[in-house]
């Protein structure tokens, strides 16, 4: 994706690609949901844990369970908001970029 992006990876940058991607891809939503003009009841919720799935990128290793939370409670709050919709498929592709959670 971030070759589609017009951007290529940094060499000799040892950062996990899946994170950069997830970074971009919240930093992308946490911008469109900044400049939604409208309020809905739960946009608190989403931008709560957009800031949390942004805290997991900048420190590079997030917890898979985690990052699955982060992304249900996010299309849950904003699920129905159409002008978020591309912006909200970015990030659960990002987010699926880490696998499956491990089960116990």
């Amino acid at each position: 994706m971030l070759r589609s992006l017009g951007q290529t990876p940094v060499i000799g940058s040892d950062e996990d690609p899946r994170v950069a991607e997830l970074r971009t891809a919240v930093s992308r939503l946490r911008r469109e949901l900044a400049t939604l003009p409208s309020e809905f009841p739960d946009r608190a919720i989403a931008e709560d844990e957009l800031a949390a799935l942004a805290a997991m990128a900048t420190g590079g290793h997030p917890e898979i369970p985690r990052l699955r939370s982060s992304l249900l409670l996010i299309a849950g709050a904003i699920g129905s908001v159409s002008a978020l919709a591309r912006g909200l498929k970015d990030v659960r592709a990002a987010v699926d970029l880490f696998g499956e959670s491990p089960r116990p």
